[in-house]
């Protein structure tokens, strides 16, 4: 009897026990609602592609089971499925472990964690679930309680559009001509020597004059003739033999134009006539060209004197160079000087088109890559830039524009090939940038950056790239920086993720008119971030009526929750 009663005592005290241990986990299953908790944000947002949360989880006195183990996972619950946090375990003060411990008298935990977003969860509730054991008992489920919506997934609304660059031609469609001859003199002497029109130089001049009076495409636009006397001997006496110089040569070029029967030039407002008495620059550029002794220090009296005369003076004082120069330098600037500009004038727009679509073989590399300009259809640009690739296969500025072309036609692929053989002519930095365009657009944002970032040299362009790069990797207000001060619809998400909406707005306002929708649907979330319901209903008015997709997006936004209950905005949404 003895050992029944034994047995009878141990066992009331194990059934004892346990009731006791079920008793202390129920109590923390009843009174769960008494546990609070801090969540930061709230709602949550999702940045950079991700979510992340800190909750503050404070247990209040005699909650905690001291010998309960509690498993709390934090979770967001959307259709379709959940996405976990992670778990962390806490322990009352009596049990033997490593984890967290909870005492008796109350106490708190942080957690911290982050989940990839996913759509879905722009409509999801952020739950915590725990579990509570006492010794190798089952664990009690703690009903999971919410503890704040979620996400809001603004950063997301980044639109995708880093710009490539297209390389512009150097087409003119004037380009001027300059004929230029000499006719030169013995010193002291006006007259024109039939020697000197014999030259292969007036030859040339004559001939000139000649083949552009009979083309089609060129039209004489000026001429000047400019005679000169060497600078030695009396300035007086130099100066009428300058003029006298002029009015040979002017004779000479008269005839000529006469015998060719170029009328324009004959007409004083296109010719000049003008003389210098002492061709001092004409002096000093032949001297910085010559060999001539003591070049360097006649060049030093030209630039500490001015004065004619006395230049003259100090430069005959260095005897032997003076020799050569009268040997090799004076004999060049007496001369007359005749200049005649001619205007080649290019195809017009029409005829360049013509050509392009017809007849492209006949174009010069610059007329076909302007050409190429003309066309509005991006599959006749294209065209003309694939000619041009194939006719100038060394130009990389061809086969980038085909690049471009296909990154506007929405062709990634093609884009991609165009540029890497582009790279392969010149690896330059707008190569880089429209590399850095094709990798951001697969989804290679580190690979773009390093490219945009080598690609700086290629202008505003770079930085708007960045600027999306930015975005995407949840740095604000580098984002910011890097559009700077022109308005665009990404530059005002920028500003308005980093905590401006006063100056999102004002940048959306500088669009004007549009007929991207995304422009006013974000209007409408920066209205609602500065409070302003009028902003909020005109402009998600004006965006869902030009796409009514956006009226479920808007409806599960909680950008627009404070707005959510309102007549007005069910309205527009519903």
């Amino acid at each position: 009897m003895k050992r029944i009663k034994q047995n009878y005592l141990s066992s009331f005290v194990i059934a004892a026990f346990v009731l006791a241990s079920c008793g202390g986990v129920n109590k923390m299953v009843d009174t769960a609602n008494t546990v609070t908790y801090d969540v930061q944000p709230s709602p949550l947002e999702t940045h950079a592609g991700e979510v992340e949360v800190t909750i503050k989880t404070v247990f209040p006195e005699k909650y905690f089971n001291k010998k309960a183990i509690v498993v709390a996972t934090p979770m967001l619950k959307y259709e379709g499925g959940q996405t976990e946090f992670g778990s962390t375990t806490l322990q009352g003060e009596k049990v033997d472990a490593n984890n967290k411990v909870i005492p008796v008298a109350g106490g708190n935990y942080t957690f911290t964690g982050k989940i990839p977003y996913d759509e879905a969860m722009l409509s999801s509730d952020l739950v915590v679930e725990m579990s509570a054991s006492i010794g190798d008992k089952d664990p009690v489920v703690i009903p999971g309680i919410k503890i704040a919506d979620g996400v809001i997934a603004t950063s997301t609304l980044v639109e995708i559009t880093p710009k490539s660059i297209l390389v512009g031609d150097k087409f003119e469609r004037v380009i001027p001509e300059n004929y230029e001859a000499d006719i030169k003199y013995v010193i002291n002497k006006s007259e024109v020597r039939n020697s000197e029109l014999k030259k292969d130089e007036i030859k040339s001049f004559q001939d000139k004059l000649a083949a552009a009076k009979a083309a089609e495409r060129k039209e004489f636009k000026s001429a000047s003739i400019s005679a000169y006397a060497s600078p030695d001997g009396a300035y007086d006496l130099n100066e009428k033999l300058a003029e006298k110089r002029k009015e040979s040569a002017n004779l000479y070029f008269t005839r000529t134009l006469k015998k060719n029967e170029i009328e324009a030039l004959q007409n004083a407002d296109f010719l000049k006539l003008m003389s210098t008495a002492e061709d001092w620059d004409g002096f000093k550029a032949l001297m910085e060209k010559s060999d001539i002794q003591d070049k360097d220090l006649i060049l030093r009296v030209l630039s500490m004197y001015s004065d004619p005369a006395v230049r003259e003076k100090e430069i005959k004082n260095i005897a032997e160079a003076f020799e050569e120069i009268k040997e090799q330098v004076l004999p060049e600037l007496r001369r007359s000087k005749m200049n005649v500009t001619v205007d080649v004038v290019g195809y017009s727009d029409e005829e360049l088109q013509a050509l392009a679509k017809n007849n492209p073989d006949t174009l010069k590399l610059e007329e076909i890559l302007y050409s190429a300009t003309l066309f509005d259809n991006l599959g006749d640009k294209i065209a003309v830039y694939k000619v041009a690739a194939k006719n100038f296969p060394k130009c990389f500025r061809a086969i980038n524009n085909v690049g471009y072309v296909a990154m506007e036609m929405g062709n990634v692929a093609e884009a991609k090939a165009a540029f890497e053989q582009a790279k392969s002519l010149m690896d330059n930095d707008v190569v880089k940038n429209n590399l850095g365009a094709v990798a951001l657009l697969e989804g290679d944002v580190a690979g773009a950056e390093t490219l945009f970032n080598s690609a700086m040299g290629a202008g505003d362009v770079v930085s708007y790239n960045l600027g999306i790069v930015k975005i995407i990797q949840g740095d604000y207000a580098a984002a910011v920086n890097y559009f700077g001060n022109k308005a665009s619809y990404n530059a005002a998400l920028a500003q308005l993720l980093n905590n401006n909406s006063e100056k999102s707005l004002s940048t959306l306002g500088e669009l004007g008119d549009s007929d991207d929708a995304m422009v006013y649907y974000l209007k409408a979330v920066a209205g609602a971030r500065a409070g302003k319901e009028d902003v909020v209903l005109s402009n998600l008015r004006t965006a869902t009526g030009k796409d009514s997709a956006l009226k479920a997006h808007a409806l599960k936004d909680l950008e627009f929750a404070k707005f959510a209950a309102s007549e007005a905005f069910g309205g527009i949404v519903k």
